[in-house]
């Protein structure tokens, strides 16, 4: 066997630090000697006793500082009820069952806007805009909150 004939290699195995004087990485396994950074693990945060970054930076406040958080109902327009059956009555559980709204509308609601044209009496339990009570009404529907 020569060494053009052995199999090439192109990992090397991880340095073991700390392992006697043989193995050229002893005592201070490579971490130069003294000082924070020779002792123990410091954050990637600390700027040399600095004040950091973060603490700088001012604190979110005002109007907007939650609205990641705030849950907003599923919009629905009155033309995407056309489909729906004469008389029948609109809840989240109607709406889930025929396929309208899909399961997380039990979670965070349904709110019907006026956009489109209603054709069919719907009698409605949900939350419904001013422009689509009117739509519902003049269709022969009723609201009932």
């Amino acid at each position: 066997m020569n060494i053009a004939s052995m199999t090439k290699i192109t990992t090397h195995g991880k340095k073991r630090l700390g392992q006697g004087h043989g193995s050229g990485r002893v005592k201070t396994s490579g971490r130069g000697t003294k000082g924070q950074k020779a002792k123990r693990k410091i954050s990637l945060s600390f700027e040399g006793g600095a004040l950091p970054l973060i603490k700088r930076l001012p604190y979110r406040r005002g109007k907007g500082r939650n609205k990641a958080f705030k849950i907003k109902p599923f919009v629905l327009n009155v033309g995407d009820l056309n489909n729906l059956a004469k008389n029948s009555i609109v809840d989240i559980e109607s709406l889930i069952k025929k396929n309208i709204v899909s399961e997380d509308a039990r979670k965070d609601g349904v709110k019907i806007l006026g956009d489109g044209k209603l054709t069919v009496a719907l009698s409605v339990k949900l939350p419904v805009s001013e422009s689509a009570k009117k739509k519902i009404e003049k269709a022969g529907g009723k609201i009932e909150v």
